[in-house]
């Protein structure tokens, strides 16, 4: 198996003031909490979002990891519709001392290109920055960060650049190059 270098990137916000809101898209585009934990549905936005991209640590984990993961006390999905047609998603995942990490964010390919994910990232990390408020006992969030990688979409750094997110961290590791999975054979992109 060949290996190829991978860079990550890491990006942080220190206060909600650095924030910096993306306009709404035309249309009916709408922003909402998953509220009912569900594997399946989970599932299926990880696995469309990043199906192209070679999203492929979770496509092993059996529902019960997933139940699991989805249970854990703070943790967010939000999800983006177009006209009632599931778009993207933004995960937030609590962490120690008033730290979120936005651990998946994306798009389906066919809404990519919309003006939809500068929308979605905005909500989700102003989402981050009051989680506190939905769930009594969490602290205030002191940071929101998440990372990015070269293999991910090509506009994801300035969209989150341009989002207020600024670099805190660079590596460049090697991994095993793998084929993306797509969400199923055949699937968008043709």
């Amino acid at each position: 198996m060949t290996n190829i270098p991978v860079t990550t990137w890491s990006l942080e916000q220190t206060a909600p003031t650095d924030l910096l809101p993306a306009a709404a898209p035309d249309g009916d585009v709408r922003i909402v909490r998953s509220e009912v934990p569900s594997p399946e549905f989970s599932r299926f936005l990880y696995a469309s979002v990043g199906g192209d991209i070679r999203w492929i640590d979770r496509l092993g984990w059996t529902y019960a990891r997933w139940a699991e993961h989805l249970g854990r006390r703070g943790a967010e999905t939000w999800v983006a519709y177009d006209r009632g047609t599931p778009a993207g998603y933004v995960e937030l995942d609590p962490q120690d001392d008033g730290v979120v990490e936005i651990i998946y964010f994306g798009l389906l390919p066919a809404f990519r290109g919309r003006r939809i994910g500068g929308h979605l990232l905005s909500q989700g990390a102003a989402r981050a920055w009051d989680l506190a408020d939905r769930w009594p006992g969490l602290p205030p969030t002191k940071r929101v960060w998440l990372h990015t990688c070269s293999l991910d979409g090509e506009h994801a750094m300035a969209n989150y650049q341009r989002r207020g997110f600024t670099l805190f961290d660079t590596k460049v590791e090697e991994e095993p190059e793998v084929a993306a999975p797509g969400p199923w054979p055949g699937a968008y992109p043709a």
